[in-house]
């Protein structure tokens, strides 16, 4: 009976030990990325868009720590560069889709009603056209640029964070302290501004940080397809697009920002993990 008592009082420890691992490895990721991301915008062993034709297609360690590409551009410089492109993208993407949403689902849960009916039926209209398709419409009108990437992959954020927020909000509206404050006759817009908002921000917070992987992937798909950045501004899906030709004779040039890919949608998933568990008041 002891040794049962023991091994039940050991597994919550070793389940919390888990998710602080969780955490700090996500974390570290996330950390290092912007590291690099910043550090390309002041330093890069090369130039990223200098082009050294006589170099061309030289694997790692023989021309630079990671080879070049077919233009015998730098490869670690184009990935440092492309970093900061990537998370500045998804970053300012993720905030507007997250402020939009967030404050379309605080409304909806106040004003309830036709509201909230109209605004979920949006967000099933805009779950139905893929992010790439959008950036495709969006692309016919706008041109392929970072505005574009930024306003398709937000849109999509939108119903994503409107639907969380309002699922959060509704529950915040039963709470005693949000009935405390409609018995002392605050007006709803002042108990969603003081009261429901500080206390779901947790949530969105979580959610905001698992949608930043996301985004990543999205950014990444979009530049694959061209409708990112335009040349010679680095970003890895384009440095995919463009390895296709050299699978065989250069295979670096696409496993390469194709780990950088991985490693960020990876880092941002187990922090927005982690950060879940430890927002839980569940948690032990």
């Amino acid at each position: 009976m002891a040794q049962i008592a023991s091994d039940a009082s050991s597994r919550p420890r070793s389940f919390s030990i888990s998710r602080q691992m969780k955490l700090v490895s996500g974390a570290a990721i996330v950390g290092l990325l912007v590291a690099i991301a910043v550090l390309s915008l002041v330093w890069t062993p090369l130039p990223p868009a200098k082009m050294q034709i006589i170099h061309k297609l030289q694997p790692p360690f023989a021309f630079g720590v990671l080879g070049t590409d077919q233009f015998g551009r730098d490869v670690l410089s184009m990935l440092m560069a492309g970093c900061w492109n990537s998370l500045s993208i998804a970053i300012a993407a993720v905030a507007i889709g997250g402020t939009v949403g967030s404050i379309a689902g605080i409304s909806a849960a106040a004003i309830r009603g036709v509201f909230e009916t109209l605004l979920m039926r949006v967000c099933d209209v805009v779950f139905a056209l893929p992010p790439i398709l959008s950036a495709m419409i969006l692309g016919a009108f706008l041109g392929p640029g970072r505005f574009t990437a930024i306003i398709a992959i937000a849109v999509f954020m939108i119903p994503v964070f409107a639907r969380v927020t309002l699922a959060s909000a509704l529950q915040a509206w039963s709470r005693d302290y949000v009935l405390a404050a409609r018995a002392l006759g605050n007006s709803r817009f002042t108990i969603s501004v003081r009261h429901v908002a500080p206390n779901i921000m947790n949530h969105v917070i979580v959610q905001a940080t698992i949608q930043l992987g996301l985004a990543i992937l999205t950014e990444a798909g979009l530049s694959f397809l061209g409708l990112g950045l335009a040349p010679p501004a680095p970003t890895w899906g384009r440095m995919l697009a463009d390895a296709q030709t050299y699978l065989e004779l250069a295979p670096w040039l696409a496993i390469l920002p194709g780990l950088a890919i991985a490693l960020a949608v990876l880092g941002f998933n187990m922090l927005g993990d982690g950060l879940r568990d430890f927002f839980d008041p569940r948690r032990i």
